[in-house]
């Protein structure tokens, strides 16, 4: 079964490669179909290795150490820990693997790519196959980063998903997609540059101080030798602020966040789908397998009051922003900076509560938010304008695509029953039981970003749908009477709105599936307070925070 790790990652690399070998002048639907049919597989092979995981024994906790993937594939490519005495005895790994974090992520990986496929089927004409190669190749990206427990493997799929963001963009974008797509390429790169800097130090510094690991770049093994014998804390401090810049600009966290709009607004739906969806969560993700896990009293001593201050300032400014915007795309945009900062948030209360809220918003912001663009995406291909006041009373022509964008939108704002309530509410009583006046004050402005929410998306219901009647000429620029939703675009929409209730009503199998790993990084930081001190011994005798039962769903 690890072989399907391989399988899943690099099918969709081989559909692209398909693609690209087909005649460009007669690949139109050709490439639409190819396309829909790697993504459905590679959704198959994703369940496949799911449904083999799900059946894996539990690891007990004593056994466990901080990043503990259970399905794992290793190959040794490199070796130079028998070279001669003056070698780095290093071993270099393709090391595959997966625990349930990154399998809850790579499933919303293949499910969202199913989407952007069909909401691209008629809004793609030219170069199909090329944007659907692009497509594809940035799915194997992701599954890449997902999938990836060596820090070379992990950095090299990190910033390969610049590559097919950067050519979606800058070529079936908007007016502004050049300049969009460089900046976003700039940004993102130079941010990962100092992190790759800072995981060669890393890794120089384990192994000056651990002569004897030889396999210093697999991130479990880094890990475990970090938890029994931690770094100096102002060498950790360096390392977490250099390690946590590209992945501060890639959430993107306030002040980092100016990439943003401007990428999704000129992106093809598609884009914004992979780029909310999945691309942003690169940042949550990096921050969650490498740093708090490494670096317990850098995260603790100025990584909660420094992010966690940065997510508030971020789900406010991104709220009022919001509040502000005329074009609904962009304002979409802007609530993802502000939903992302509820991740971030969760992430550092550092407690059990608050990281399994973290990482349930991931997944949560990732299908209502989607959702959100693949909406925005089919009015536009219908009335070809996003601005608020060239809109009003849309429900009365398009009441499936209402009923779609209210369902989503509440989804959005964290109506209870549906999957937002939840990851916002996990992540604001994890700050809340930080238990420092700092955590308190957080958690409560965080609360407000909850109003803001509400208040500019339910705005947008009112004025666009819901409004007096106030539409483009259907005829305006020639093309057909506007209807409602069709199949495909049902299609696209129902598991992300399927799973949106789903995950409101019963979070507890998704939270049993990441809670050993959970468990496993917050163990580092004991109760809530001071940091202890990080032994082999206090590994195992922690006390538990368990969210669910021992066993797995």
């Amino acid at each position: 079964m690890p072989s399907l790790l391989v399988v899943m990652i690099f099918l969709p690399a081989v559909a692209a490669a398909m693609l690209l070998l087909l005649d460009p002048k007669a690949t139109a639907q050709r490439a639409r179909w190819v396309a829909l049919l790697a993504t459905i597989t590679t959704f198959l092979v994703s369940w496949a290795v799911a449904a083999q995981y799900l059946q894996l024994p539990a690891v007990p906790a004593a056994e466990r150490g901080p990043v503990h993937p259970q399905m794992v594939q290793r190959h040794t490519w490199l070796d130079l820990s028998q070279a001669g005495p003056h070698s780095p005895g290093v071993k270099f790994e393709f090391f595959l693997g997966l625990d349930g974090i990154s399998l809850a992520m790579v499933v919303l990986t293949t499910i969202l790519t199913i989407s952007s496929v069909l909401v691209s089927w008629t809004a793609i004409q030219e170069r199909a196959a090329e944007f659907y190669a692009c497509l594809l190749i940035l799915e194997t990206g992701l599954i890449g980063v997902f999938c990836a427990f060596d820090i070379l493997l992990f950095y090299v799929f990190f910033e390969f998903t610049l590559i097919p963001l950067f050519f979606l963009v800058g070529i079936w974008g908007g007016p502004l997609r050049r300049y969009a797509a460089g900046k976003f390429f700039i940004y993102t790169l130079s941010g990962s540059l100092i992190t790759l800097l800072g995981l060669i130090s890393l890794v120089v510094t384990v192994v000056q101080k651990n002569p004897t690991l030889t396999t210093p770049f697999a991130i479990p093994d880094l890990a475990a030798a970090l938890a029994t014998g931690g770094l100096p804390d102002s060498t950790q401090i360096v390392l977490f602020l250099m390690i946590a810049a590209g992945f501060m600009i890639k959430v993107p966290l306030f002040p980092f966040h100016t990439w943003l709009p401007l990428a999704h607004v000129e992106a093809p739906t598609a884009g914004s789908v992979l780029l909310a969806g999945v691309l942003l969560k690169l940042g949550t993700y990096g921050f969650l397998r490498l740093l708090l896990p490494m670096l317990p009293y850098a995260c603790r001593e100025i990584g909660l009051p420094l992010i966690g201050t940065m997510s508030v300032i971020g789900i406010l400014y991104g709220s009022l922003c919001a509040l502000s915007q005329n074009d609904i795309k962009k304002l979409v945009a802007y609530s993802s900076v502000a939903h992302l900062g509820f991740c971030m948030l969760g992430l550092f209360a550092l407690n059990t509560e608050g990281v399994s809220g973290g990482v349930l918003q991931m997944i949560n912001h990732g299908l209502s938010t989607g959702a959100l663009f693949c909406l925005v995406g089919m009015f536009y291909e219908r009335y070809h304008t996003r601005k608020l006041d060239e809109l009003g009373g849309m429900a009365t022509k398009l009441p499936l695509l209402a009923v779609a964008m209210v369902f989503t939108s509440f989804a959005s704002i964290g109506l209870p029953g549906l999957n937002g309530f939840v990851g916002e509410f996990l992540c604001l009583a994890g700050m809340f039981k930080a238990g420092s006046g700092l955590g308190v004050i957080l958690a409560s402005l965080g609360a407000l970003g909850v109003v803001l929410g509400a208040w500019y998306v339910l705005g947008v219901l009112q004025h666009a749908f819901f409004g007096p009647v106030h539409l483009p000429d259907d005829h305006g620029h020639g093309h057909a009477p506007v209807t409602d939703l069709n199949v495909r675009e049902v299609a696209a929409l129902a598991p992300l709105l399927g799973l949106c209730l789903v995950l409101g009503l019963f979070p507890q199998p998704l939270l049993n599936l990441i809670r050993p790993d959970v468990e496993a990084v917050t163990k580092l930081y004991g109760e809530v307070g001071d940091i202890k001190p990080v032994t082999t011994a206090s590994l195992t005798t922690m006390p538990s925070m368990a969210l669910g039962s021992e066993t797995r769903p």
